[in-house]
């Protein structure tokens, strides 16, 4: 046998023998560790114990309770009040808050229709919720203001820059006042002037009010004087924008304690108020209210984009109450096109007017196809026989194409929410006698009323009710007197 294979068959032995060893070592260990008594605490981690112990853990920690009131998601949401400590320009806004409860009540009950899309809007971007409080400042959450600067919405974009984010504005429709189209103009913009301004939110919403070019100027001075260059330092933009951040941060303040500022937050509910319905054709809004049997006002309050109350130039779908958007839904694939459009208002036209002018006035309907007069009497809240006899009628045929005259029968008593001539001549004549159609009311304004829910209280349009009470103003106070004329 060579030198070589007795190596090897020596390692070999060796290599088994070493095994055998470490067997009889670990056997003997084993048998050891079964009969001792074992310690009370084992350096050894009992890791099936564990792992059986996981799921029971996990099911035991308590899951987050969602909020049921918006404004305790918002608060959830702040990202603004870090750092801010004592600042006097927000204290003299909060203190104009405390000695107004009434302006955020007010606006408060106004946004309960918006303030849920806006904030889920916020958060899919994760941008602070503060800025759900933006529209409280620019137009206290009313779609339909427009200031001196020709800025209109709730956000108060002006032509240009509405334009400049896709807000069409027309004859008929006004993106600047589409709640979800301006909304989303709005965080658009406010995201671009954030990321202009390096990520201050401060910057970014002092642009917002003031436009970025003088917020860039200000800035460009501080630094050629050696001076900071945050928003608390730029000494040299406007008054109203040196006023315009406090005052936000101020009403987040408010938001956060309520209570402790002596405002009465009503609760508004943690979920959608209105709904996307689409349609396919052009629609009046009075006639979608009566087929849903929705508030006229209110549907225009969610639309209020459609400045003629008619889905022209805008986008194919409307915003319904959820509760009444199934209903909307299935009604309009039952009916035809012709029954969503009224005639012509007359009401431009006898806003002012002398009633026994408005006697004399005639307007003209075409009949479509399908029309009789039933139906066309009944779309124009007038009798059939009328119709016959001012249009010298001896029978019920009618042709495609005809036209007929419409004169209103103004012997019949007003109808609340139909009879526009009859109720816009209602409306405009003060009562003077018994004789007279309508009665005049006193209404006292109560904490948390506004011309909105007034208006709904009464049955009467909101319109009516602010050209009746035309030094009401937007925010109403507790005390207030209005003025409210109802039939007999």
């Amino acid at each position: 046998m060579s030198s070589s294979i007795r190596k090897s068959v020596n390692s070999d032995t060796l290599t088994r023998l070493a095994q055998a060893i470490a067997v009889a070592v670990s056997a003997t260990l084993a048998g050891c560790s079964s009969h001792a008594p074992q310690p009370e605490a084992s350096h050894t981690p009992n890791i099936a114990a564990r792992a059986k112990q996981k799921p029971i853990w996990l099911s035991e920690k308590p899951s987050p309770q969602v909020p049921q009131d918006i404004w305790e998601r918002m608060r959830g949401g702040f990202q603004l009040q870090d750092g801010l400590g004592v600042n006097p320009r927000i204290e003299q806004q909060r203190l104009w808050f405390a000695s107004n409860p009434s302006f955020l009540e007010n606006a408060g009950e106004r946004g309960s229709l918006y303030i849920h899309y806006i904030v889920e809007r916020l958060e899919e971007r994760n941008m602070p919720l503060e800025l759900a409080l933006l529209p409280v400042i620019e137009s206290a959450y009313n779609p339909m203001a427009y200031s001196r600067a020709d800025a209109s919405g709730l956000w108060q974009f002006i032509p240009s820059t509405g334009r400049y984010y896709n807000l069409r504005q027309t004859r008929f429709y006004d993106g600047r006042r589409d709640i979800t189209a301006s909304t989303t103009a709005a965080m658009d913009y406010l995201t671009r002037l954030h990321d202009m301004f390096n990520g201050d939110w401060l910057l970014a919403l002092a642009a917002y009010n003031a436009g970025e070019g003088t917020v860039s100027r200000a800035i460009e001075r501080n630094e050629k004087l050696g001076l900071p260059t945050d928003y608390w330092n730029l000494s040299s933009l406007p008054a109203e924008t040196q006023a315009y951040v406090p005052k936000l941060l101020a009403l987040s303040q408010v938001v956060l304690a309520p209570e402790a500022y002596g405002v009465n937050l009503n609760p508004i509910a943690n979920e959608p108020y209105f709904q996307v319905v689409e349609i396919n054709q052009r629609m009046d809004l009075s006639k979608v209210a009566a087929v849903a049997n929705i508030d006229e006002d209110e549907l225009f309050q969610l639309n209020p984009a459609f400045k003629q109350r008619t889905t022209i130039d805008g986008p194919q779908h409307l915003l319904v109450p959820t509760s009444k958007a199934q209903l909307l839904t299935a009604s309009l694939q039952t009916m035809r096109p012709e029954e969503l459009i009224s005639p012509r208002s007359l009401k431009p036209v006898f806003d002012g007017a002398d009633p026994t002018e408005v006697a004399k006035l005639k307007r003209a309907y075409r009949v479509k196809r399908g029309d009789n007069l039933g139906s066309i009497a009944k779309a124009n809240k007038v009798e059939v026989k009328d119709l016959q006899r001012w249009n010298k009628l001896t029978g019920k045929n009618l042709k495609v194409g005809q036209t007929l005259v419409m004169q209103d029968n103004t012997k019949r008593t007003p109808a609340r929410s139909g009879g526009r001539v009859n109720t816009v001549i209602a409306a405009n004549s003060k009562p003077k006698g018994k004789a007279d159609s309508q009665q005049q009311t006193q209404y006292k304004v109560k904490r948390g009323d506004t011309l909105y829910v007034v208006a709904k209280r009464f049955n009467v349009e909101m319109q009516h009710l602010k050209r009746w009470n035309p030094g009401a103003g937007k925010a109403l106070k507790p005390g207030q007197m209005l003025t409210v004329y109802q039939p007999h």
